[in-house]
C-alpha cells in the first residue's frame, strides 16, 4: 500500500511491502514496528535501531509524533486521498489560531517568547521536561503569540494549552 506522508513540510512517499519492510522514497528500511500497552506509545526498530515514540492523533489525516525529544507535524495520506487534495491543489497550510498543547504531562522548562512576539514555523516556543527527557515544542506556523497559558517550573498535564499562535489582531 501506498502513503505520501508530511513531516514539517517535507513530503515523503512510503510504500509497505511487507510486513517487515518499507520503502521511502524508493530506499528499503527493515522495520518492527509494535504499538505498546501504554496509550498513544509506539516502539520502533528502524535499521536495527531501536526508537519510541508517543503519537497522538490531531483531526484528520494529522498526527503528532515525539520522538527523541523533537515533536513533528505529520501528515498521512493514502494515494486516493493524496491524489485527490492535489487535484484540489491541496495545500496544508495551517491557518486560524494554532494552540501548541503538551503532548504528554510534564514540567515547563522554559518559554523562550513572550505575548505579542512575531514566531516563524518551528520556531521553539516552550520546552517540557517528561519522562527525563527535554522536548521542544515548536511552532506549527507564522504568525503572532496571543496568549501563554504556562511559565517555567509549572506543571501541567497532557492537553493543556500552553500557548496560542495566530495572526495579529487587526488595528
Amino acid at each position: 500500500m501506498k502513503y505520501f506522508t508530511t513531516i514539517n513540510d517535507t513530503e515523503f512517499e512510503i510504500i509497505i511491502d511487507h510486513d517487515n519492510q518499507i520503502r521511502v522514497n524508493g530506499e528499503t528500511y527493515e522495520i518492527d514496528f509494535q504499538q505498546l500497552a501504554e496509550g498513544g506509545m509506539v516502539s520502533l526498530l528502524l535499521q536495527r535501531r531501536s526508537f519510541e515514540a508517543a503519537v497522538e492523533e490531531r483531526e484528520g489525516n494529522n498526527w503528532e509524533v515525539l520522538i527523541q525529544g523533537e515533536l513533528y507535524d505529520v501528515q498521512v495520506q493514502d494515494e486516493r486521498s493524496y491524489q485527490l487534495a492535489q487535484a484540489r491543489g491541496g495545500g496544508t497550510a495551517v491557518a486560524g489560531e494554532a494552540n501548541i498543547k503538551a503532548p504528554m504531562p510534564g514540567l515547563i522548562i522554559a518559554v523562550p517568547v513572550s505575548p505579542g512576539q512575531t514566531v516563524h514555523k518551528g520556531d521553539k516556543v516552550v520546552i517540557l521536561e517528561s519522562m527525563k527527557m527535554e522536548n521542544e515544542l515548536r511552532s506549527p506556523r507564522d504568525g503572532l503569540v496571543l496568549r501563554v497559558n504556562a511559565q517555567p517550573g509549572d506543571s501541567v498535564e497532557k492537553d493543556a494549552v500552553l500557548m496560542v499562535i495566530g495572526e495579529p489582531e487587526e488595528a
